[in-house]
Formats: structure tokens, sequence, C-alpha cells
């Protein structure tokens, strides 16, 4: 049985923004009776591993809070949520499970919801894979690798089809992306159903500024275009984007976007 308990990580010390309180009341009304924990500095040890020290003193928070979320589930079992994830219905007819998470896409696996008994082996192995990892490359680089990627190739290892239907692996409940996470982060659309018990908002918290707005400009390139069309815009409109990101020469990267543009117009 999941303990009524509801993890989230905030570090950084920064206040909870309105978007996030919005969420968690959301959490208070649908699951009055479980425990809400919050995980931050005071009460997580960030010098017990060497990538959650490595992404906390790079102020990479959400990387920190893939680590600590890891650490809760495992040693407490219970609920995790991300602070943009809307309850809708009580959440009491997963406690029943063993562990449980649901499709983000079909080939992918969503982070934003997950659910154990303590000691749980997914959690586990989850968390082992972290002891000799480093945020920092040998490069000088850093590891930005999503979480959701780390979690579905454990899951695949162990047997996961990825082609977003129900299954259980050794345990551990997969549900479709209806039930956690019926808001596309490619499309922006949500669709409900009555299996949806959340709804991912995405704020993209670990994006800066510039990659949320290229983003949001694909969502609305793809309600124009369609997805593939609209994603090819998008891709051929974020390379000007990153070259301007990288260089000083400002007039060479307007030259470039207007090229792309050019281009596109021929196309369109």
């Amino acid at each position: 049985m999941i303990p009524k308990v509801i993890h989230y990580c905030w570090f950084g010390g920064n206040p909870l923004p309105d978007s996030a309180k919005k969420c968690i009341a959301t959490w208070k009304k649908e699951c009055p009776d479980y425990e809400i924990k919050e995980w931050n500095e005071s009460n997580s040890d960030i010098q017990s591993n060497q990538y959650v020290s490595e992404a906390y003193d790079n102020k990479k928070w959400a990387f920190v809070s893939d680590y600590v979320r890891l650490v809760a589930l495992t040693n407490y079992g219970g609920i995790y949520l991300d602070t943009d994830v809307e309850i809708l219905k009580s959440l009491a007819p997963l406690l029943k499970q063993k562990g449980f998470c649901g499709f983000e896409e079909n080939e992918k696996l969503c982070t934003a919801i997950l659910g154990c008994e303590p000691g749980f082996w997914v959690f586990k192995e989850w968390l082992d894979s972290y002891a000799n990892r480093h945020f920092i490359l040998e490069d000088g680089g850093i590891d930005e690798e999503p979480n959701v990627f780390s979690l579905t190739r454990i899951c695949k290892e162990h047997g996961l089809a990825l082609d977003g239907q129900p299954q259980n692996i050794n345990g551990f409940q997969v549900f479709s992306s209806d039930y956690f996470s019926p808001k596309s982060f490619v499309t922006g659309e949500t669709h409900l159903t009555e299996k949806s018990f959340t709804i991912h908002q995405f704020s993209e918290s670990w994006r800066n500024n510039r990659e949320k707005m290229m983003h949001q400009r694909q969502i609305r390139l793809i309600k124009k275009y369609g997805l593939k069309r609209g994603k090819f815009i998008s891709q051929i409109l974020d390379v000007p984007s990153m070259f301007a990101n990288s260089v000083s020469k400002r007039g060479l990267s307007n030259a470039m976007v207007h090229a792309c543009k050019k281009a596109l117009g021929k196309r369109t």
C-alpha cells in the first residue's frame, strides 16, 4: 500500500510562484488527508551525492529535484508531484499499487507524478544509477539529460514496450498518458478522459526564457500549420535563435533570420 504522503521539491530559496500555489491548492482539495512534504535545503543532504552536489552548485534546481525525489520515494514511499501538476480527483485508487507512473508520450514516461511503496525496486535501481554519475562532464559541459529518459531506459531494460499502452513491469504499473499527462508538451493541447487524475502543466522550470519562448512559438506554429509542418518550421527558426545566443555579431544573426524566413516564405 502506498502511504498517503505527497512529496515535492523546492530548492533555491525563492518563494513559490502563484502557479505552483494554485496547483498545490488542488492537492489539498482532492487529497485532504495526505501529508504534503516539501524537500529543500533544510532537510536534504545535498552533499551526499556528487551529481546532486554539482547540480546544486550550478543552481540547476530541476536536476537537484531529479535526485531528491528518488531519495524521498525510496526511503519513505508515497506520491511525488512536480509543482506544476494539477490534481483533478482523489488519488486514492492509485494507493493499492506497489509502484506506478504513466506515459507522457508513446515513447517516453512521465516523471511529474510517481508513486510507490518504500524501497520499491524501480526507484531504488534508479537512485543507485546516480552513484557514479556527474552533473559536470569531463569536457566541462553539464549533463542535462531529462529524467524521463532515465526512467524510460530502466523500464525498457525490464521489458517495457514503448507503445503508450498500460502495462505492468514486475509490479510497476505504467498507465496510459491520459491518466497523468493528458496535456501534450509538443502541441499544448489537453485531451481529458474519465481516467484522468492529473494534468501536468509543463511550467518548464528547468529551461531559460529563450528556450521557453522557442517552445511556445513551436506550439503556435503547430496549431497553425499542423504537427509535421509546424515542427519543421519551428526547427528552422530555432537555428538562428541558437546561433545568435552563441555569437556577438548581431548583423550576421539578423541576416540568418532573414534568410530563413525568406526560405520559409517560399515553402508556405
